[in-house]
């Protein structure tokens, strides 16, 4: 009995002078941490991205690539396609309640759901969006020049325009042209007006097909390919995240489809006068840099950003029996897979 309470003596002064070391060492990593936090004035950011597409995937790269470029740590969340909404207003609220520094919303739903969240706990973090295509719109900003609020940051402008054109000198005979769009989402709704102004100056019927949600786009690519000589895209993320259903449908029946960015384009869609997604990134993480250095978001202008540049798929081109015309012959050829 004896030995026992001996051994059961020294058993219990191990198990103190563990915890007693194991006290220590955290204690002084903590120390470690907040003295280097301290000395060299990091910021930590916080990216939410919508949902997990090529075109997101892209921007939210650039701006990393510009938030490690200046020593800033960041976390990123990215909601699941089937629960984007509520995986953003969520996260949102999360980061909110973590106090970041500062947190960047890629595509509109999400910044709506990040300024949100920071409006709704009266909370003084800043909002830098990105991939937005009509801030004013979905209320993120009072005016481009003078955003008025605590966020700020790009917008995506697809250059509708210059799609139309490469359109018509592809498919010169074009007469009709379709386009799915959520009429929820407010970039999409903001872009549809334009493409709408710029098919009748054209000379070319547009028939939209609006969508609630994502499984309504088969029912809707099934009523909408035969009606058309082409589809385009908008920059909508429900559509292009499940691209894939109508491209089937649209390819079967020799339609060809023009993506707005060259992923799509990898991905068998035609051609695409294509938004720089990546360089979008990068200017949004910049302005992030320039508010954590002290400038303020109500007042920092938010920037539309138009690089954009020309894409063709030469093997969708063959198989849909289109000759690449000799003023294209120096267009960016991409191939699925690359």
């Amino acid at each position: 009995m004896k030995n026992l309470k001996k051994v059961l003596a020294v058993v219990l002064s191990m198990l103190f002078a563990a915890a007693i070391f194991a006290g220590c060492t955290a204690k002084e990593n903590n120390e470690t941490n907040t003295n280097n936090n301290t000395e060299h004035n990091l910021k930590k950011v916080a990216i939410l991205q919508y949902m997990p597409h090529s075109s997101l995937d892209n921007c939210t790269q650039g701006i990393k690539n510009a938030l490690d470029e200046a020593g800033i740590e960041y976390d990123v969340q990215v909601g699941s396609s089937g629960s984007a909404d509520t995986d953003c207003q969520s996260y949102a609220q999360q980061m909110v309640a973590s106090n970041y520094d500062l947190i960047i919303a890629v595509a509109t739903p999400a910044a709506m759901s990040a300024y949100s969240a920071v409006q709704n706990a009266s909370s003084d973090t800043p909002v830098v969006f990105s991939a937005v295509s009509d801030p004013v719109a979905a209320g993120l900003v009072e005016t481009m020049e003078a955003p008025g609020k605590n966020c700020t940051g790009t917008a995506d402008a697809i250059d509708i325009a210059g799609q139309i054109e490469l359109i018509k000198t592809l498919q010169p005979e074009i007469k009709t042209l379709g386009v799915f769009y959520t009429t929820s989402e407010a970039n999409s709704i903001s872009q549809l007006k334009t493409l709408q102004a710029e098919c009748a100056k054209a000379g070319i019927e547009l028939k939209s097909q609006g969508i609630a949600e994502a499984s309504e786009l088969a029912s809707a690519a099934a009523a909408l390919v035969p009606q058309v000589d082409a589809i385009t895209n908008l920059t909508d993320n429900n559509v292009v995240d499940n691209m894939n259903v109508f491209l089937e449908q649209a390819d079967a029946a020799k339609i060809p489809v023009y993506g707005s960015e060259i992923e799509q384009v990898k991905k068998g869609c035609l051609a695409s006068a294509s938004i720089d997604y990546v360089a979008l990134g990068e200017r949004t993480g910049q302005i992030a840099v320039d508010i954590l250095g002290g400038k303020d978001a109500v007042s920092y202008p938010a920037v539309t950003v138009t690089d954009s540049f020309l894409v063709i798929n030469p093997d969708t081109a063959s198989k849909l029996g289109i000759d690449i015309p000799e003023s294209l012959a120096d267009v960016q050829q991409v191939k699925a897979g690359e």
